[in-house]
């Protein structure tokens, strides 16, 4: 006997009083008959209640039974034709593998894929054909997450729509000519398909859960009705190893976000094979979201099951099914009927009398639960009516369901990509498609006509829910006015002499002025990660709220201060604590609303820099794709900008994770008046003109004197770079300074002290976004390359400082290869010094810091003369000179590697 029936034996045997447990079960029976699962439900917790205040340590167990949610007498039958659909279905896999194998066949390297969206087909024909709403009048429309890798199924469906043509589906994976059809889920790409990008695991889901949030912070707020929407979200039990697919469950319940739904496709393998092949990834899930709040349905088994669990009396049924592990039920789909029968059922002899009038072909039609249309539609619409909280469904299925041995259970079913003729006829005849054999090599696609009578229900069923799915609004219908410049006033003039403020503090004074505007202000979306006060935003709490759909249900500890804590159901903050992923995906519901939602918004998330970027920089990216509107605020940036902080915090980089973003416009700037015209120009650009860019701007807490804005100085701020101030005219020798971020002041001593103790004039170039500039001087130089003999463009850098004198020294808070990127357009003949701050940070102040990292006002100067010396207009006398007077340690170690 198996060890397995020692313990079913053992449950039963080792009871001290058999009689007792089945008097007490008749009484449970007979409430549950009589009275209902809810009576039953709460003499349980009264029972357990009282247990425990007696003393009985009775753990608590999130877990249910490994058996269907939902009983089969109490589940909701399809009301759909499932004959057409079934059809439907089918053909829509047998396009879906042609789509996939035909580009395979022509270009090997391609790739694509088949089992997911063959074990998810029967999950998306129900929910497109009864559930998911399209944008219309009445309806603000549902949103998807769909699973990256069902995409091929997902063009099948739209091929028999008529939405996609057969050209396209041949160009499957081949973009660059403008014809075909993204490999994943890219809105980027399909600017009018797709609304999320999915394919980067685990970002589905954390994203579909801000994005449900955001949907309610929106009908809180009255900007949108959002009443009726769901937020459906795909995923894979795989992927929900990542961190970003569970990270934010506990929210999802607290803000009991019931427009939320998150269906996990269980088909038990990840991309290389089993993904608990000695547990049970159901049960594990089951347990998590059941634990965090949710309400938890489970789909597991088919309609021929529900009969075998009916005869099942003793429960050993139930106890087999619970004590296989997962990599055993996959092993059983990856054989026969007859395979099941004697390493299943034959793990007691009970189950095999259960099975002795089956064949195998009628054990191997055991199908699981996410193969049934029937269990499907009663579980989407358990899920479709949930109230208080959201809902996760845990759907079992077979991966590679169809594909027979070239892929059905198999570990190598996500790699499946080609299939040999042999399969592809047993495709063809498990699914009954009508292509004869002698076409069958050519892997032809199916469509009937457009009279067919499943093709008009499958077009009925779309119009009765509003339209097609998916879809995306590529420009919000909706024109907001961007006030005109002069409306941040207060941060464009100089400051009072003797007064000092930092660009964060000129962030707050913009957005103040932003939130009181009578078009934007209340399409202004502050979110924030706990660092409000080290940002000096703690001001906006009384003002207009922290969202919370409870409200304040507490007497904050602050209430007598006039900055205090505020919560409001109508909050325009989102607080999201410490929390950049959060954060991040709040800003992208925000920065994609005129999409999602026809409402433009526009979203300021601000965070320390260094836990941006680096942190959340694959969310970033899916922002990009995304077409996000918005601006990302890095605060406290630069590597010596925060006092004493130390390694884990200083920000040299983020400024190269952005210039990686081609749709992420950055600048660093150093002025109010910068910030004030970049920012008001963003907005232009994201709400005026509904341009799909972002925008990534870093802001420092280093207070000094501000210049203001002098006419003229727009456009140069910006393109990325302008004179900032002349050096003196009568000197002999000049240097050109370059500088971003509050290292430009340190250009700027430099350049007094090039004058006062060299009497060397230096030019200071403010250089709000050396990105942008490099970004140009690519356009330009690719330009010439390919129009060799048309009229050559002058990259703008290079238009700048060709009619200057001297040697170029560019200094930032930021890594050499930051300023390096404008290297190649310094004019001919022109030598270039970069200095930079490249290694780990350290906990120190300002000015030790800069010294540390050589880019101080010292450093500078010396870097100018030692670059007048090079060109031979000094003598290297006066750089040992000056490395002396500023006390400059040769034998000092080099940053990067300490």
């Amino acid at each position: 006997m198996s060890a397995q029936l020692d313990q079913v034996t053992a449950q039963t045997a080792n009871d001290p009083d058999a009689q007792e447990t089945k008097e007490w079960l008749e009484a449970l029976e007979a409430v549950l008959e009589n009275e209902g699962p809810e009576r039953a439900h709460y003499l349980m917790e009264r029972m357990v209640d009282l247990a425990r205040r007696r003393g009985a340590l009775i753990p608590f167990s999130a877990n249910t039974a490994y058996v269907n949610t939902i009983p089969a007498h109490v589940g909701a039958h399809c009301p759909g034709n499932l004959e057409y659909e079934e059809r439907l279905r089918s053909w829509m896999r047998w396009n879906a593998m042609a789509m996939v194998v035909k580009a395979n066949r022509a270009d090997g390297d391609l790739g694509g894929h088949l089992s997911s969206f063959a074990s998810l087909a029967n999950m998306l024909g129900i929910g497109f054909n009864h559930f998911w709403r399209a944008p219309s009048e009445e309806h603000g429309g549902d949103l998807l997450y769909l699973q990256g890798h069902s995409s091929p199924g997902i063009y099948a469906r739209a091929f028999l729509e008529g939405r996609l043509t057969e050209e396209q589906l041949l160009n499957f994976r081949r973009e660059v000519d403008g014809k075909g059809l993204s490999s994943y889920p890219h809105p980027k790409l399909m600017p009018d398909f797709w609304q999320f990008p999915t394919v980067s695991m685990g970002l589905g889901p954390l994203m579909a859960i801000y994005q449900a949030r955001f949907l309610k912070y929106l009908h809180a707020r009255g900007i949108a009705n959002t009443d009726g929407r769901k937020v459906w979200a795909f995923c894979g039990d795989g992927e929900m190893d990542e961190p970003e697919s569970m990270g934010a469950i506990g929210m999802a319940a607290r803000e009991q976000l019931d427009n939320l739904v998150i269906v996990v496709n269980c088909n038990l393998q990840r991309l290389d094979g089993p993904v608990r092949g000695n547990g049970k990834i159901i049960q594990e899930l089951e347990a998590d979201f059941r634990g965090a709040g949710w309400n938890v349905v489970k789909v597991i088994w088919g309609p021929g099951w529900d009969e075998l669990l009916a005869k099942d009396k003793e429960g050993i049924l139930q106890r087999v099914m619970m004590e296989t592990v997962d990599g055993e039920y996959q092993n059983y789909k990856a054989k026969d009927g007859a395979y099941v029968r004697k390493h299943f059922f034959g793990k007691h002899p009970k189950l095999l009398e259960m099975v002795a009038n089956m064949s195998d072909d009628d054990i191997w039609r055991l199908t699981r639960g996410g193969h049934d249309p029937h269990k499907i539609y009663a579980a989407f619409k358990v899920a479709q009516e949930a109230k208080g909280r959201p809902t996760v469904l845990l759907v079992k299925t077979v991966k590679g369901f169809g594909m027979g041995k070239s892929g059905e259970a198999r570990n190598t079913a996500h790699q499946t990509k080609k299939l040999d003729d042999e399969a592809i006829r047993e495709m063809r005849d498990r699914f009954n498609i009508p292509i004869p054999d002698d076409k069958l090599a050519e892997i032809p696609f199916f469509k009937p006509s457009d009279d067919a009578p499943e093709i008009k229900y499958l077009h009925e069923r779309r119009k009765a829910l509003g339209g097609y799915l998916p879809q995306r609004r590529m420009k919000a219908d909706e024109t907001l006015v961007v006030p005109p410049l002069d409306a941040f006033k207060a941060v464009l003039e100089a400051t009072p002499e003797g007064r000092e403020i930092s660009t964060t503090q000129s962030f707050v004074r913009i957005i103040t002025a932003l939130l009181r505007d009578q078009s934007l202000g209340q399409r202004i979306v502050p979110i924030l990660v706990d660092e409000s006060r080290t940002f000096g935003m703690e001001g906006l709490f009384r003002q207009i709220g922290i969202f919370n759909q409870q409200g304040q249900l507490y007497e904050p500890v602050d209430k007598d201060q006039v900055m205090y804590y505020r919560e409001d159901k109508a909050g325009q903050i989102l607080q999201e604590g410490i929390n950049e992923a959060g954060g991040m995906s709040s800003w992208i519901a925000a920065a994609t609303s005129y999409s999602t939602n026809n409402r433009v918004m526009i979203p300021f998330f601000t965070y320390y820099s260094m836990f941006g970027m680096q942190r959340i920089g694959d969310l970033a990216w899916a922002a990009g794709d995304m077409r996000a509107r918005g601006f990302m605020m890095g605060g406290t940036a630069g590597r010596t900008t925060l006092n004493g902080e130390g390694l884990q915090h200083e920000d040299g980089h983020s400024h190269l994770f952005a210039a990686a973003i081609p749709n992420c416009v950055p600048y660093d700037p150093t002025f109010g008046h910068e910030l004030a015209v970049i920012i008001h120009d963003g907005l232009r650009r994201m709400v005026t003109e509904q341009e799909d860019v972002f925008y990534y701007i870093t802001i420092m807490n280093e207070n000094y004197a501000h210049p203001g804005l002098k006419a003229g100085q727009e456009e140069g701020i910006l393109k990325g770079m302008y004179l900032l101030q002349e050096g003196s005219k009568d000197a002999k020798e000049r240097v050109q300074l370059i500088g971003s971020g509050t290292i430009l002041r340190e250009s700027i001593f430099a350049a007094e002290l090039l004058e006062k103790d060299w009497g060397i004039a230096a030019d200071i170039w403010s250089a709000p976004s050396l990105t942008l500039v490099a970004r140009e001087g690519q356009d330009a130089e690719r330009w010439n390359l390919v129009n060799p003999t048309k009229e050559q463009r002058v990259p703008y850098v290079t238009g700048l400082l060709q009619n200057t004198q001297g040697p170029i020294v560019a200094t930032t808070d930021y890594m050499r290869l930051f300023a390096e990127q404008i290297r190649p357009y310094m004019p001919k003949g022109r030598s270039y010094k970069v200095l930079g701050t490249d290694g780990f940070g350290r906990s120190d102040s300002r000015a030790k810091l800069r010294e540390f990292f050589e880019v101080n006002r010292y450093y500078i100067t010396v870097a100018a003369l030692r670059s007048l010396a090079d060109e031979g207009k000094i003598d290297l006398a006066v750089v040992e000179q000056a490395v002396a007077k500023y006390g400059l340690n040769p034998n000092k170690p080099n940053p990067v590697t300490q």
